[in-house]
């Protein structure tokens, strides 16, 4: 069997190239370690479905690089795992709910991105009905198990991929990220996150949550393997007229997102401190304690800056339009589809085929159906454009390369917090819906434990197109903190 943990793109690369071992030997052990963990063992269940079709795309990998001795493209023979929110070709896809189970017959732009890259598409990872939620919680599913602690949960939505992900289910991993879908289970699993620019990876093919904010991107257990997977994703494509920001962005300097990583940016880097997301009281008092001691190190060069945003809880409630949209994209989405026929908010909702741990889709069923019928739409949308000019304005006048600040002001909670009114009755302490309403780039890198154990990530927030800047900064991150460490499970 290949030893598989903590495997980087390189190495795998590298060992092709010695010719250690195969592709298809690669992807054997890696569904191996998947059944070893997933349903049995510590069963943390974060895989919908294996791909049947796994082995057979190995092996004509395998094939190709023995007749040209060279790879199919950057991704040859990189085990990937698949938030389930997207369609993927002969392989079962459920967008989290139970109603909406079907196999696909065409990718979504970014599957295809990464079978053409030569990657192997793993297997199907777990989410939240429609990506609805902070938390893993699935009609298809249930709940998804943190491996650093399996009481705890993964954070939602891209809650398998997270858990997949830091246990070495796959290489790397997809997530998609509408309010801190992909930096949430990245703090709570050690992982490295990244939320693109609204548009600058295609959702063509993925179901939405909020048109206006859904954003594809990497989750990795390296900075390198983050920047090496967007270089594949990244790009226009006319199904989704919302990637004009990729051609904005233009390509990445050196011609690659990977291209100028060292520890050089963040040593020369001026780096604002949002001192008010923060959180108050004893269970956030572990997760302030490391971002804070990670903080402290950004000593040889690094100019911190603390820095406030006015009336930031005003704008992160306001410009919320979650409730305003979120029905009218989603039933969009399934009347337009192929195959799902029949399915709507309204008929999920009245069936009650949704997991009851959802409030936002428990909300979603009884809301409105159109934007324009909340009468407060247009305004919201003046006020998310003036929240982003002054956040921009703030981090123009420091000359800040970023924000940083706790990704969560909270670690892992248990399952039996999300399964309790908790967080039904009370606000979940997420600072990652910031970057997400004001439409920016934002990564969440790991930078230490609390005392019980559990992972904390920083998130640094970028201006709109600065996803290269954000993953130089990264790099530097985790070269300072060393913080990524394999989960352990008893024999």
């Amino acid at each position: 069997m290949v030893s598989i943990d903590e495997l980087t793109i390189d190495q795998v690369h590298a060992a092709y190239r010695r010719k250690e071992y195969t592709c298809r030997q690669l992807v054997e052990t890696y569904i191996e370690h998947i059944k070893s963990l997933d349903k049995v063992g510590p069963k943390l269940n974060a895989i919908t479905v294996i791909s049947p079709l796994a082995l057979d795309e190995a092996d004509s990998l395998d094939a190709y690089y023995k007749e040209h001795g060279t790879f199919v493209g950057s991704l040859h023979g990189v085990p990937v795992i698949v938030k389930d929110q997207c369609d993927t070709k002969g392989v079962e896809t459920t967008y989290g709910n139970i109603c909406c189970k079907h196999i696909p017959v065409q990718d979504s732009t970014l599957v295809r991105k990464l079978r053409e890259a030569g990657a192997v598409i793993m297997a199907k990872s777990t989410m939240p009905d429609f990506a609805a939620s902070f938390n893993s919680a699935s009609s298809v599913s249930g709940e998804t198990l943190n491996p650093y602690d399996i009481t705890r949960e993964t954070g939602g939505s891209s809650a398998g991929t997270g858990a997949a992900i830091a246990a070495n289910y796959g290489l790397i991993g997809v997530g998609e990220d509408t309010g801190g879908s992909i930096r949430v289970p990245a703090s709570f699993c050690n992982l490295v996150g990244l939320r693109p620019t609204v548009g600058l990876v295609s959702r063509s093919g993925l179901s939405p949550l909020v048109k206006t904010q859904d954003t594809p991107g990497p989750m990795t257990r390296t900075v390198r393997d983050a920047a090496l997977m967007l270089d594949v994703l990244a790009g226009h494509d006319p199904k989704d007229t919302y990637t004009a920001t990729a051609v904005l962005a233009g390509p990445p300097r050196g011609g690659s997102y990977a291209a100028n990583l060292s520890e050089g940016a963040l040593s020369k880097a001026r780096i604002g401190v949002l001192n008010s997301v923060f959180g108050q009281g004893d269970e956030c008092a572990g997760v302030n304690s490391v971002v804070k001691s990670a903080l402290s190190k950004f000593t040889t060069g690094t100019t911190l800056v603390d820095v406030e945003i006015p009336n930031l809880d005003y704008y992160l409630s306001f410009t919320s339009t979650y409730y305003s949209r979120s029905r009218y994209d989603i039933d969009n989405f399934l009347a337009a589809h192929p195959i799902i026929k029949g399915v709507t908010v309204e008929s999920i909702h009245s069936s009650k085929q949704f997991h009851q741990a959802l409030p936002l889709f428990d909300h979603l069923g009884s809301g409105i159906k159109h934007p324009y019928e909340d009468p407060q739409y247009a305004k919201r949308l003046d006020e998310r454009d003036e929240f982003q000019r002054i956040v921009i304005g703030i981090m123009a006048e420091h000359k800040l390369d970023a924000i940083a600040f706790p990704s969560v002001q909270i670690p892992a909670p248990t399952i039996k917090d999300v399964l309790s009114p908790r967080f039904k009755e009370n606000h979940f302490p997420a600072n990652t819906v910031i970057g997400s309403q004001l439409r920016q780039p934002a990564i969440s890198i790991p930078v230490g434990f609390t005392e019980d154990g559990l992972p904390v990530g920083l998130e640094l927030l970028g201006i709109p197109y600065s996803e290269q800047k954000l993953l130089e900064l990264a790099y530097g991150v985790e070269a300072l903190t060393k913080a990524r460490k394999t989960p352990q499970f008893e024999a």
